[in-house]
């Protein structure tokens, strides 16, 4: 598995846990708000060794690893990546914009959680990425992880093209999973289009609109 970039040690990215972030390049999708641009194209990349070495003498002190991108999926031997390091005793959490329902089906059964972009309404996709992508695996892979047992989360970055009403669509589209995630956008470093965030009260309108159809409704980045 190419690896990117290496966070080694992260307080944010796995829920509850002090966790390393392994990053992968690549990606399917095209989101020129993207503030890991950088990284998913890459062409450079770290020795796997280097990232296990240093797993190796974290043991006790980190909890998990985070595999994040580009996009995790695309890369053919991620599977074998994270069964190694489960097997040395890591909690394992995938990040992935669901596009390849079946290739999470595969990993879930070494997986400890799952964070997953939803990022506009059925649809709608086209408002907020670069590029023409049908949406309907995202919806499968969504309604794989609301009955597959595995701790998840779906997060929405909360762009300004979408509408409080967008993120209650997005929220009943998913009625009664576990976790849902209201994030602020943030302006990418070196985008050409940077229109300006939704204010606070607005996000909180919007995480308003989600609770009516999830319980756990949290919001990130204000």
């Amino acid at each position: 598995m190419q690896i990117a970039g290496f966070e080694k040690n992260s307080l944010l990215d796995y829920p509850g846990h002090i966790a390393a972030v392994v990053f992968v390049p690549g990606c399917n999708m095209d989101c020129w708000y993207c503030h890991n641009r950088s990284l998913w194209r890459a062409k450079s990349f770290f020795h796997q060794s280097y990232v296990f070495d240093y797993l190796e003498k974290r043991r006790g002190f980190l909890d998990g690893v985070v595999i994040s991108g580009g996009e995790p999926t695309l890369q053919k031997d991620v599977g074998d990546f994270i069964r190694r390091v489960r097997g040395m005793g890591f909690l394992t959490k995938l990040d992935t914009n669901g596009l390849k329902p079946d290739v999470v089906e595969l990993l879930l059964p070494d997986i400890d959680y799952v964070a997953m972009d939803i990022k506009a309404p059925p649809g709608a996709l086209k408002k907020v990425v670069s590029t023409d992508t049908d949406d309907a695996p995202i919806w499968r892979t969504a309604r794989l992880l609301m009955e597959s047992g595995v701790d998840y989360e779906f997060r929405t970055t909360f762009m300004p093209m979408l509408t409080a009403e967008d993120i209650g669509v997005i929220a009943q589209s998913v009625r009664g999973a576990k976790r849902y995630v209201v994030q602020q956008y943030r302006k990418a470093e070196g985008a050409a289009f940077q229109p300006e965030p939704h204010s606070a009260e607005t996000v909180k309108k919007a995480a308003e609109a989600a609770r009516k159809y999830i319980s756990e409704v949290t919001v990130r980045g204000l």
